[in-house]
């Protein structure tokens, strides 16, 4: 269909979940990119997570 427009469902992330997927990067040896795609998210959410968490 022309000018049919398909979305990204976006999820809203409370603060508890926000931490644990931030916690999970290392363990087991997991990467940012390993946790990000087990999640769906990208890397730079990841990052910006760890960053809020430092403050």
């Amino acid at each position: 269909m022309l000018g049919e427009v398909l979305g990204v469902e976006r999820r809203r992330w409370n603060d508890d979940e926000k931490l644990k997927i931030a916690l999970e990067v290392g363990v087991g040896g997991a990467s940012v990119t390993q946790v990000a795609q087990r999640h769906e998210i990208t890397r730079c959410l990841i990052y910006g997570r760890s960053r809020d968490l430092k403050k």
